[in-house]
């Protein structure tokens, strides 16, 4: 008489220790691969939209691609030399860099209290909420454009009328001047980020306990101290993810510079985004704007990097 002829009717049979069933192995296999067919198209997308275009732009750098004839020549670092030495593109990299590291700090500067404010309870509070999250519906173009309107130089724009029957002041070149123009554009991404930015601090907030500001009260703490020792290092994580998304999208910008003064006056407001579109794609110098292309995302990988790197540390020192 067998083991399993001897064993109670609905007992498992006896399997030593570390054994398998027949056939498990070759389940588990069929499990992961199965798992891993929903990964194909999310590789395909990104071989094709990301790899495939990447390394194109990598060759056609070295060339003197014009997208216009199949007839290219190997032009080796000439395209790198005329991108660090063309004025328009170095004026664009330096206002990128102003605009970025400007817009990361005003924005972090105003959403931070705005969004202390925005979690504390008082009457409309949802509408005023509305109120702040507005700017970050619309898209960036259509505010360039209507702040075009606002910031007009002219004496019948939006703010110099307003200026001119208040203050009896003005016409003010908001849009003419170089200092003036740079300062426009990034006053108005601060108001079009802020309150979405504020938002993203709210709903960090709202995860705080509220015994740690009973017990700071108890002990005697401050509205001020209790901000910078418990709200403000409760929000890291909010400021790291909030300025690595105000960081990269920086170094891209395009949109609300160019419909707000179209790069001028001269190269004052230019951006590198704009460089590769308009002094190389709109030129047939593809090999040009490719180079520019490649400088560029090294360098926004390099800073995304960098501030990970820096945002980890300070996250294991504050938490």
């Amino acid at each position: 008489m067998t083991v399993r002829e001897l064993a109670p009717a609905g007992a498992a049979s006896p399997v030593p220790a570390g054994a398998e069933r027949p056939g498990a192995g070759w389940a588990r296999v069929r499990e992961v691969s199965a798992n891993q067919l929903f990964l194909v198209p999310v590789a395909l997308v990104f071989v094709v939209l990301l790899v495939v275009p990447l390394t194109q732009t990598f060759y056609w750098s070295f060339t003197d691609f014009t997208g216009y004839s199949a007839d290219v020549k190997f032009v080796g670092l000439s395209n790198y030399h005329k991108v660090l030495t063309d004025p328009s593109m170095l004026a664009g990299l330096g206002f990128t860099l102003a605009f970025t590291i400007g817009t990361a700090v005003l924005i972090t500067a105003c959403a931070i209290p705005l969004a202390v404010v925005l979690n504390k309870k008082f009457f409309a509070r949802n509408f005023v909420r509305s109120v702040f999250f507005f700017p970050a519906i619309p898209s960036i173009a259509i505010l360039g454009l209507v702040w075009g309107y606002i910031l007009s130089p002219l004496g019948s724009g939006v703010l110099n009328s307003v200026l001119d029957s208040v203050f009896h002041a003005g016409p003010y070149p908001w849009l003419s001047d170089a200092t003036l123009a740079r300062l426009s554009v990034i006053v108005v991404a601060v108001w079009g980020g802020a309150g979405w930015h504020a938002m993203l601090y709210l709903a960090y907030l709202q995860s705080i306990p509220a015994d740690y500001y009973e017990v700071a009260t108890i002990d005697g703490a401050s509205a001020r101290q209790q901000f910078f020792h418990i709200t403000l290092p409760l929000l890291t994580p909010a400021i790291v993810i909030s300025n690595f998304l105000l960081m990269t999208g920086g170094l891209k910008v395009f949109d609300l510079p160019f419909t707000l003064t179209k790069g001028g006056p001269g190269y004052s407001t230019y951006t590198i985004t704009q460089s590769i579109i308009t002094s190389g794609v709109a030129q047939g110098r593809y090999g040009l704007a490719s180079a520019l292309a490649v400088l560029f995302t090294f360098a926004v990988a390099l800073v995304a990097v960098a501030q990970l790197w820096v945002s980890r540390r300070i996250e294991r020192r504050v938490l």
